[in-house]
């Protein structure tokens, strides 16, 4: 009998050890959120602070608020920014809005994308009037239409 697909012989990969952030973070990573993320957040443990069973929850709530820097989303953006809500059009006419954030905030409102995402790496630096691609190997089929 062949050995090629014993899997005895294989090497079961260490889990790493490396500490991570509350939000999930690898060690040295900023961990932004915007202004309305965080009182959110501050919100939410104040919630929890009323409830003994969730101490954990808060707990970890105010870890990451801990660890966060609050960035303030400009006035009158020109570019995709963080904190900005960007509107696209697609080639046929599809419009999807997004707006982005840090990544302990994408769950708090609907149509939020984490900075660190894909998509919200595809769409930073954009500039009003820019095509751009929301998949990496697919050519550019959304255009900036407006951003808030």
């Amino acid at each position: 009998m062949s050995r090629a697909f014993v899997k005895e012989d294989i090497d079961v990969p260490e889990r790493t050890t490396r500490w991570r952030s509350a939000s999930g973070l690898p060690p040295g990573a900023l961990n932004y959120l915007t202004e309305a993320g965080a009182q959110r957040l501050r919100q939410q443990v104040a919630e929890l602070k009323n409830d003994a069973a969730d101490e954990d929850e808060r707990a970890e709530l105010e870890g990451v608020l801990d660890s966060v820097t609050i960035v303030k989303a400009p006035e009158r953006p020109d570019t995709v920014m963080f904190g900005v809500r960007v509107t696209l059009r697609s080639d046929t006419g599809e419009i999807k809005n997004c707006r982005i954030v840090g990544v302990d905030e994408v769950d708090l409102l609907p149509q939020q994308v984490s900075w660190v995402s894909p998509v919200g790496k595809a769409l930073l630096g954009a500039k009003l009037g820019q095509r751009v691609s929301l998949e990496p190997s697919k050519p550019p089929r959304w255009t900036v239409v407006s951003l808030e």
